[in-house]
């Protein structure tokens, strides 16, 4: 493992102390269990994901630091075993491979970009270990030993094309990054464009390190779009949100977004740039429930003040970790086949979001929020989807009755 940093320099033992006080806590009251079980993880805490990985990092520790205060799991203590993947997919293989051999976990978590998740998903597979992706994705990945608690399109995309297609129009533009992330969510964008009876008027497909934007704005002005379907990620982000609102575009075509919101990119864009951006996700943390008020609680006393927005991958692991334990507690085990067979057979939690159901698809029933961005550098929830299903994910991956599928499915299948 690598000595890490949090937020702010905070260091790795800092970020642990949470974990400490409460296997403190689980000895002094005469709890602590005879034995422990090692959940491996792998998180980009350095590198350019970092912003995503070190709270995917922190969300997990956080959870295995209230598992350990009330007991445990099946008695158990739990120990993490994690590593830096430094934000290169290389490193998932390498270190999955080694949370498995050496380390010998019972379960793993972790990745962002979906380049990671299918470096680690066929060692997963092959060595029949659970592992558990928390980041919203492209959807329909379909394997025995994958669960994937973060949204898919189809319940987040549908409902925001909609709510935007009855207000703005149904011309949409697609700006999107050139890889499956990207190409497989345009996709999705044209499937809906055609169910609303509209169309998808252009579509970029730009590299990760695009920073200058104009020929795209210029070719959104000439399709005369009435909303663009904005997916760049990383620092191309903010710097398309910036170039679109400087050209003027802003007044007359909307933008809608599914992954904006998900890392810090409110926080950093300019009040007139992040004013009016719309976004759907499964978790802000202006989210509304008494779970999602002892998850933030929970959060300040472990980190200290929140200076940057809680983010949809850290609830997003937190319910990867709480349905793990919900699922090896039904079970009686932490045996894989044992826990896969439990979180298959429908386990639910009341998490940050919502309540929260796996479903034979290994993805979650989610609530989902529509959101406008504020010149606040802030969210207003303006709509909730509740209990919205993986619609697709559950018409393709019904892995209780077909176990023996790996793959990812798109919309062009």
């Amino acid at each position: 493992m690598h000595e890490v940093s949090g937020p702010n320099g905070q260091n790795k033992a800092g970020m642990l102390k949470g974990i400490g006080a409460a296997l403190t806590l689980a000895f002094a009251t005469g709890a602590a269990a005879q034995e422990t079980v090692t959940i491996g993880a792998m998180h980009d805490l350095t590198g350019g994901l970092n912003i995503y990985g070190i709270q995917q990092s922190q969300a997990l520790q956080l959870a295995v630091d209230k598992l350990n205060a009330d007991g445990g799991v099946n008695g158990m203590d739990v120990e993490v075993v994690e590593y830096d993947t430094q934000s290169d997919d290389a490193k998932y293989t390498q270190y999955a491979r080694t949370l498995i051999l050496r380390d010998q976990v019972d379960a793993m978590f972790g990745g962002l970009a979906s380049s990671s998740r299918e470096a680690v998903r066929p060692v997963a597979r092959q060595r029949k270990v659970p592992y558990f992706y928390s980041a919203l994705y492209e959807g329909g990945v379909c394997d025995r030993y994958t669960f994937l608690t973060g949204v898919t399109p189809s319940q987040q995309l549908g409902v925001m094309m909609e709510w935007a297609a009855e207000r703005y129009g149904d011309r949409f533009y697609v700006v999107a990054p050139d890889y499956n992330f990207g190409t497989i969510s345009a996709h999705w964008v044209e499937h809906y464009a055609e169910e609303l009876g509209g169309e998808v008027v252009g579509q970029d497909f730009l590299p990760l390190s695009q920073s200058n934007f104009s020929s795209s704005l210029q070719k959104i002005q000439d399709a005369e779009a009435d909303v663009v379907v904005a997916l760049p990620v990383g620092a191309s982000q903010t710097s398309f949100y910036e170039q679109f609102a400087a050209s003027g575009l802003k007044e007359d075509i909307s933008v809608i977004s599914t992954n904006y919101g998900s890392g810090n990119q409110q926080v950093v864009v300019s009040s007139e740039a992040g004013d009016g951006i719309i976004a759907s996700q499964n978790y802000f943390m202006v989210v509304d429930t008494p779970a999602n008020e002892e998850f933030v609680r929970l959060w300040r006393e472990a980190y200290g003040e929140i200076e940057e927005p809680i983010i949809s991958e850290a609830n997003d692991t937190w319910n990867a970790v709480m349905l793990w334990a919900a699922a090896a507690e039904q079970a009686g085990s932490v045996e894989s086949e044992q826990v896969i067979d439990a979180l298959e057979g429908g386990i639910e939690i009341d998490s940050p979001e919502g309540r929260v159901r796996m479903l034979p698809s290994h993805h979650l029933m989610h609530q989902v929020y529509l959101v406008r961005g504020d010149d606040n550098h802030s969210f207003e929830v303006i709509q909730h989807f509740e209990d919205v299903m993986p619609a697709y994910e559950q018409q393709v991956c019904d892995l209780a009755a077909n176990p023996g599928i790996s793959e990812q499915f798109t919309p062009q299948d």
